[in-house]
């Protein structure tokens, strides 16, 4: 689960790829895949991953209530977290150090000197930790993508990544991410490696902070099953 303005399983992240070093584009005849046979190999690739790296990023987001508008950090199977969330809340920007392991979430809250249990609800996010979980974490999006198309492929950073185009349920990801009008579809592109399948970035763009009015977060994934150990943190 990722976010919400009142609860935000993260979804949650830098994979911003780098400069495009060459980009043509691509139909399935060319590639010998269609774009639902990509979408279910990304999925199969991060429901295997161990652990991956995120950055996180939005535009237009509030400046006011509650919000998640950023972040980065690493997640671990079964359901850990530990990175620095980017949160709108009570008028100002603030960022979290945050710890998630089995459930219980921890954060440093500023000024504090020692991580704290909290709810995360209270400050706009739902539990980072769930972002990789098969069933309930972002790989939902592959398999509810509608009227998926290829896009461009392109090689940035020496790595093939071809895209793919969508439209997702609002429901959907009123519930991963959040949504003041989940009757309204959410457009999707998503970045996909073409050699291993993983996802490298997707761009969502809906109403997630205004009903009527698009905002658009961005998700980078990386380093997918890199040795990451996540221990909860000592509290004060």
């Amino acid at each position: 689960m990722l976010l919400r303005r009142s609860r935000v399983p993260l979804i949650a992240l830098a994979l911003v790829v780098g400069p495009v070093l060459a980009g043509c584009s691509g139909s399935e005849e060319e590639s010998g895949e269609s774009a639902t046979e990509l979408l279910d190999r990304a999925k199969t690739a991060l429901d295997e991953a161990s652990s991956a790296h995120f950055v996180l990023a939005s535009e237009g987001a509030p400046s006011t209530g509650t919000a998640l508008v950023g972040g980065e950090g690493d997640i671990a199977r079964p359901a850990s977290f530990t990175g620095t969330l980017k949160v709108v809340a009570l008028g100002s920007t603030v960022d979290l150090d945050v710890v998630s392991v089995d459930g219980t979430v921890y954060a440093q809250l500023p000024f504090a000197p020692n991580f704290t249990v909290i709810d995360p609800a209270q400050f706009g996010i739902g539990d980072p930790g769930a972002l990789i979980d098969p069933d309930t974490g972002i790989s939902q999006l592959f398999t509810e993508a509608r009227d998926a198309e290829l896009g461009e492929e392109r090689r940035v950073d020496g790595e093939v990544v071809r895209e793919v185009t969508a439209e997702l349920p609002g429901d959907l990801v009123q519930e991963l991410l959040t949504s003041q009008d989940p009757s309204q579809a959410v457009q999707a592109t998503f970045s996909i490696a073409s050699e291993s399948g993983e996802l490298r970035r997707a761009t969502l763009t809906g109403p997630f902070f205004a009903a009527g009015e698009d905002g658009t977060y961005t998700l980078e994934l990386s380093d997918f099953g890199a040795d990451v150990e996540i221990t909860a943190p000592a509290t004060g």
